[in-house]
């Protein structure tokens, strides 16, 4: 059995770029799910702005649902990781067991729950008479594919925690390659419109789910997925450390889904439906920011989970400054293409003079704290990494918290354009706390880490 990467014993400074560059190209790619399905809705002849906005009612849902892989997936990586640095494979193994049955048990539940839900669900999240038939289309096929979504995006974590992140970026290339093939068979050639879209998301997903699924039912992985050793125990600690990850995306979307609301109340007739329009390209900007930022410090925790279960405390410390490094250039990269190139970006989604200009503004305003969040980012997944769930959901709660005040006060207080101020103000405030957080309790943690070790001798 060979493995891509040795997390205990390879050089800090070349193993986290070799984990976190093909996690985070791997999340890059998976934006184009999104990102594809809006780019070919906004250019369908007479209707593009209005499905687009149909369809961006529908992206917080639709992520809001796949949130819930984070509960097994991002909960069940890190403490897999932490077994093998114990080296207690059996243990090890019983994580990943109960973190797949969580997730066909969650895929299934979400699955029925949201079909009966789903008309309610969009009307309150900010769909209008105009755009709710092209939310209803889009989100009917997409829901069918519910189980995989999960499986997909959860189980490409238990690939790249054991060392193979190349093979975690090849199931996610899998799925955006055949989605990118689909959209415009099924929109354009079919003639299917945002039912097309929504069918190509599901293929492409259900393609994906099941490379990974052979991948860890195969040879090469350490950890194969096994179908016993169920533990209501092993759940619950799966459940404690996918909290955090879950409630940043989850909230995320909620948020997003508050934003529409309020661009809705706000904007009035006619213009709330343009503004979620333009809100919907800019928060596309923003997952080409967030996601592959994710993949860095999702895709590194390995290093982390495994050298604190192992207890090698310099090594941790070595690789969260290598992750800081990588997750600053990276933001600094966007943020330059972000005030300077971010017109061509919303080019690809419609050419309205008027929906261009403000997406623009929106995506330059929305983005100028985005090197802060890099610490935010950094820290947060790092304790989650380390199985520090506690801290990490404070940090997360504080920023959603925060979020959730200003989505709402600053529309009422400078109109509704203000709503895209929001984003920064909180980068800055929540990435100020978390760092502050992480110099003051990060060599507590570690050296608590160290005393358990010295108790057990």
């Amino acid at each position: 059995m060979q493995l891509e990467n040795d997390l205990g014993r390879d050089q800090i400074r070349r193993l986290v770029p070799r984990l976190a560059i093909p996690s985070m190209l791997a999340q890059f790619v998976s934006v184009l799910y999104s990102i594809v399905d809006r780019m070919y809705i906004g250019n369908i002849p007479q209707v593009g702005e209005l499905a687009l906005a149909g369809v961006g009612i529908c992206g917080p849902v639709v992520t809001l649902i796949s949130s819930f892989s984070a509960l097994a997936g991002f909960g069940g990586a890190p403490l897999l990781s932490i077994r093998m640095g114990e080296g207690n494979d059996r243990a090890a193994r019983q994580v990943l067991a109960n973190s797949f049955m969580m997730l066909a048990l969650l895929g299934a539940v979400l699955t029925v729950s949201s079909y009966l839900l789903k008309d309610r669900l969009l009307m309150w999240f900010g769909a209008s008479g105009a755009t709710f038939p092209y939310a209803d289309r889009y989100i009917s096929i997409y829901l069918a594919g519910t189980v995989f979504a999960l499986f997909a995006s959860g189980l490409n974590q238990f690939i790249i925690c054991q060392g193979f992140a190349r093979v975690g970026m090849k199931s996610v290339m899998l799925g955006a390659v055949l989605n990118l093939i689909l959209d415009p068979v099924f929109i354009f050639v079919f003639h299917m419109g945002v039912a097309g879209a929504a069918l190509a998301t599901v293929v492409s997903q259900t393609a994906s789910a099941v490379f990974i699924i052979s991948f860890l039912l195969g040879s090469r992985v350490p950890v194969k997925i096994t179908f016993r050793d169920y533990s209501w125990g092993v759940c619950r600690q799966i459940l404690k450390l996918g909290f955090s990850p879950f409630v940043i995306i989850a909230f995320d979307n909620i948020l997003i889904i508050t934003m529409n609301m309020v661009l809705q109340k706000y904007g009035g007739a006619g213009r709330g439906d343009m503004m979620v329009a333009c809100c919907t390209i800019m928060q596309s900007f923003m997952l080409m920011v967030t996601m592959p930022m994710g993949g860095i410090t999702a895709g590194t925790q390995s290093i982390l989970g495994y050298n604190y279960g192992a207890r090698h405390m310099k090594r941790v410390r070595q690789a969260e400054k290598e992750i800081l490094k990588l997750t600053v250039i990276f933001t600094s990269v966007m943020m330059v293409l972000a005030q300077t190139a971010s017109r061509y970006f919303v080019l690809i989604f419609t050419r309205n003079p008027e929906y261009v200009a403000m997406s623009v503004r929106a995506i330059r305003i929305s983005t100028l704290m985005i090197i802060p969040l890099a610490f935010q980012y950094t820290f947060v997944d790092g304790f989650t990494g380390m199985g520090v769930a506690g801290a990490a959901i404070v940090l997360s709660s504080f920023r959603k918290a925060l979020f959730f005040i200003m989505v709402l006060l600053l529309p009422r207080l400078f109109g509704v354009e203000a709503v895209f101020w929001t984003e920064p103000v909180i980068d800055l405030i929540a990435a100020s706390v978390s760092t502050a957080f992480y110099i003051t309790c990060s060599g507590k943690i570690l050296k608590k880490r160290l005393l358990e070790k010295k108790s057990r001798v």
